[in-house]
């Protein structure tokens, strides 16, 4: 549903999306009450009811001015308490002119829109309070009984289905949008998060509150590098770069949707990816052998701000703990012996080489073509064997990714 544009009226662009939300809804509210307002004070007038028709007439004027100044001086706290007030007054007003309660066709249900309103536009303390001054506007209606004017039971009876449909009918819209608007910010969020971190996480965070650290004893990790990374970094200008690392990993980012795979995070010119969290997959070095492969002909096949880039990529299998640390700006990160080898098989690696450690070549040399190299010593881990993957073997089923190998 879209608000027309006269209702935007006294927005700001440094007002948040809930600001700009409530000062829409409420020059709305107001701008729809005072037309309506208006017409009542006509038909009132024309009956011969000159003083309750004069009441919804300075109701309408008095909106449409305050608006004016909101729109030129934008005091929106000004401009929400006169407005509320006026809109919990004058009905009631309106009803002891007209005698009462039913003289006046209950037409004190327009005060409604006040603590109503004030629950959209304010907050729930300033809403209840307007809500109990409503209350005792309300009781005090019902006890008021004088002569006031003298209308046909006929009139009075049309102003009752007037009254009532028009203030449901107005709050319905006010919420219905509200609630709309509400409903696109909550997914604009939710998408945020899930950009984030994973939405098995995401609905961990949001239910629970508690540490969230789980063991997962079969997965794959995945770092690629940009060879030659300093050198490029000195030749450009650091928005360059950073738009050359941008293309370079939404490259990546669709092939690790692709394979339904987990990307965990960026480090300058470092991607690092996982398969198996936070959803097990018995296929999980198949799947990110098959993504290391796609990657390195995704760099091999096209130039990134005119330059060609070549990548280490290094891959290893085991056990990892993979959760959230602290509470302010969290990642989901992975910790572990095997987190640190497949580091150290892309840091230790050639370029354009998809390194692999034995535990990795173990799981797919049946799937996949690889080539020894012999051993390498590993800091912190000594003399290891590596293999490098050059190719996934022919006839070989490809499963779906997420499904078992």
């Amino acid at each position: 549903m879209r608000i027309p544009l006269i209702a935007q009226i006294g927005i700001d662009q440094r007002d948040s999306d809930d600001v700009a939300l409530q000062k829409m809804i409420l020059v709305g509210v107001v701008l729809t009450s005072a037309v309506a307002a208006a017409l009542w004070g006509f038909v009132y007038i024309a009956v011969g009811a000159r003083t309750a028709g004069a009441i919804p007439a300075a109701y309408s004027v008095l909106s449409l001015a305050n608006t004016v100044l909101f729109g030129m001086f934008r005091r929106y706290q000004v401009y929400r308490f006169t407005q509320l007030m006026l809109i919990l007054l004058l009905p009631w007003l309106m009803t002891i002119s007209l005698g009462g309660f039913h003289n006046s066709s209950a037409v004190i249900l327009w005060s409604t829109l006040c603590p109503l309103g004030a629950l959209v536009v304010h907050d729930l303390r300033s809403a209840s309070r307007w809500f109990w001054v409503f209350l005792i506007l309300l009781v005090g209606s019902a006890l008021q009984q004088s002569p006031g004017a003298s209308l046909p039971s006929s009139m009075v009876t049309f102003f009752y289905v007037l009254n009532i449909g028009c203030v449901l009918s107005i709050v319905f819209v006010m919420l219905y949008y509200f609630v709309d608007k509400k409903n696109l910010f909550q997914a604009q969020s939710e998408m945020l998060l899930l950009n984030i971190l994973p939405i098995e996480i995401s609905n961990i965070l949001k239910g629970e509150h508690r540490t969230i650290a789980d063991q997962y004893d079969e997965v794959s990790i995945l770092f690629a590098d940009v060879v030659q990374f300093t050198p490029l970094a000195r030749s450009m200008s650091p928005m360059e770069l950073v738009g050359l690392l941008d293309e370079v990993f939404m490259c990546f980012d669709l092939l690790v949707e692709k394979y339904r795979l987990e990307k965990i995070k960026t480090i300058g010119d470092c991607y690092m990816v996982v398969a198996g969290v936070p959803r097990p997959r018995a296929d999980h070095a198949h799947a990110l052998a098959r993504l290391a492969l796609e990657m390195q002909a995704c760099v091999a096949e096209r130039e990134f701000r005119g330059r060609r880039l070549t990548f280490r990529i290094g891959m290893n299998s085991g056990q990892v703990v993979a959760g959230i640390i602290g509470r302010k700006k969290f990642i989901y990160d992975l910790w572990g012996d095997a987190v640190n080898m497949a580091s150290r098989m892309e840091s230790y690696g050639q370029s354009e080489a998809i390194q692999i450690t034995h535990a990795t070549y173990e799981l797919i040399k049946d799937d996949f073509v690889c080539e020894t190299r012999g051993t390498i010593d590993v800091k912190g881990s000594g003399e290891m064997e590596i293999w490098h993957i050059l190719g996934e073997r022919p006839n070989v089923p490809k499963h779906l990714p997420g499904m078992a190998a």
